[in-house]
């Protein structure tokens, strides 16, 4: 095998490697699409249990094409399911103006439809880099990939709100709907399956990356073992984890804007730079931490179970601890701020942690894994908005630490409790080289949330 190069190095070779970081055209939007209908709601008449419906219904059309994306990936390749899921996505992102228009029946049904298309894109990512990634970069590489959704969040919510206050906010969709169609078609250019696929590749590149992954990946894609797959303990282990971070990030991700007008204040234009602040630190995070995993793992040659078991308790703990504190700043939006930033970006040290184990534990079943886990972890997207839009919308109760009439006021109470088993086991059977598997176990999940609709 090659031996890994220095890092100005990997940064030449890395040139025609396929880069899957992208503005989410549709899903980072979620947060920010009510915080443009806001200024529309005595248009559109649509009471708080309808708005959560509406967020929480990409979701439902989203854990659909999970597995069966991780399923088609494994069997046929990531390029175009991966392509085609953000081009449907993108369209209908297009048409959502004219579905709202329609009524909220329409709205609902487009977004079901937008989260089918973007159902397949973590699944096929996972089952790309796993012909991509050579084991001791996967940190780093897959984290620049996979903060593409901060990225986007980072752009989309500051520029959603100049554009809201500019032009109209159905130009919201118009203009990110044309970003994507442009995406698709330079995706469909540069990228391939594989490096023995690839046009453009150096050959002292494709050979190391070939070499690297040669007792990885298994010969066949004709056999999965599905049984073995749900038998494992260490696959129920990241679903835990996965579950419990999603809560986080989708309630954030969905409710945060309105939170930013409704209590804090702040104007529309304001609400987008602000609330883009903890997807800014996330994505800064997630990147340093890919670094220093690889770093602890090759030069430093920490295992890689003790390096994703320590990035997944800081990344889990310390955004549970300033989500806590969060609920205790009242009128201090300052405080507020700073707690929701660091909290969100405390969590993007995951992405190197439980993120990225399953192609650790299984690489040629990277992208089923990733679409089983995912799909648990999909649920707090359905529930959340919609149990939030409920309660806020009848609960009162009388708070003394708030200095201003306030209408909506949630706070989440968020109590992780991991246990670190064992987690460096024998490969499992679904596993095809005779290598150890390294998982994130024992990871149990205790999550309290009170809701507080706040009439002073």
């Amino acid at each position: 095998m090659k031996p890994h190069s220095s890092w100005p190095r990997t940064l030449t070779r890395r040139g025609s490697r396929p880069n899957c970081t992208r503005l989410k055209t549709g899903f980072v939007l979620q947060g920010h699409i009510f915080s443009s209908m806001s200024q529309q709601a005595s248009v559109y008449d649509w009471d708080s249990e309808t708005q959560g419906w509406i967020l929480g219904s990409f979701f439902y059309g989203y854990i659909l094409t999970q597995i069966p994306g991780g399923y088609l990936a494994r069997k046929y390749g990531a390029k175009w399911l991966f392509g085609i899921g953000i081009l449907c996505t993108v369209i209908f992102t297009l048409l959502t103006p004219v579905a709202a228009d329609l009524g909220a029946g329409y709205l609902i049904a487009v977004r079901v439809l937008e989260g089918i298309g973007e159902g397949v894109s973590y699944p096929a990512m996972h089952a790309m880099w796993a012909s991509w990634a050579p084991p001791l970069e996967r940190s780093r590489l897959l984290t620049i990939s996979y903060t593409g959704a901060q990225l986007g969040t980072v752009v989309a919510l500051p520029l959603s709100g100049q554009i809201c206050f500019y032009l109209d906010w159905t130009y919201v969709f118009y203009i990110f709907g044309a970003v994507g169609l442009h995406w698709f078609v330079l995706w469909a250019y540069f990228v391939s399956n594989s490096p023995s696929l690839h046009k453009r590749i150096s050959e002292d590149e494709k050979t190391y990356i070939m070499a690297s992954l040669k007792n990885e990946l298994s010969p066949t894609t004709d056999y999965i073992p599905w049984t073995s797959i749900l038998k494992s303990l260490p696959l129920w282990a990241i679903v835990v984890a996965h579950f419990s971070y999603n809560w986080t990030f989708y309630t954030l991700l969905t409710l945060l804007p309105t939170y930013m007008n409704d209590i804090l204040g702040f104007s529309i234009q304001q609400n987008g730079m602000l609330s883009a602040l903890p997807y800014l630190g996330c994505w800064l995070l997630a990147l340093l931490g890919g670094q220093l995993a690889d770093l602890l793992r090759e030069k430093y040659l920490i295992r890689t179970v003790i390096v994703r078991k320590a990035f997944t308790i800081v990344g889990m703990v310390g955004p549970a601890v300033f989500l806590v504190a969060a609920g205790y700043t009242g009128c201090n939006y300052v405080l507020a701020i700073a707690f929701l930033t660091l909290s969100s970006s405390l969590g993007g040290v995951s992405a190197s942690g439980f993120n990225i184990n399953h192609l650790d534990i299984a690489p040629s079943y990277a992208g089923i894994l990733l679409g089983i886990t995912n799909s648990f972890a999909t649920i707090p997207g359905m529930v959340g908005p919609v149990i939030a839009r409920s309660l806020t919308k009848s609960v009162s109760y009388d708070l003394l630490h708030l200095c201003i009439n306030v209408k909506y006021f949630i706070v989440f109470y968020v109590k992780t409790t991991l246990h670190c088993d064992i987690c460096c086991k024998k490969l499992r059977k679904f596993r095809p080289a005779n290598l150890y598997a390294f998982c994130v176990a024992g990871t149990h999940f205790d999550l309290k949330v009170r809701w507080y609709d706040l009439s002073l």
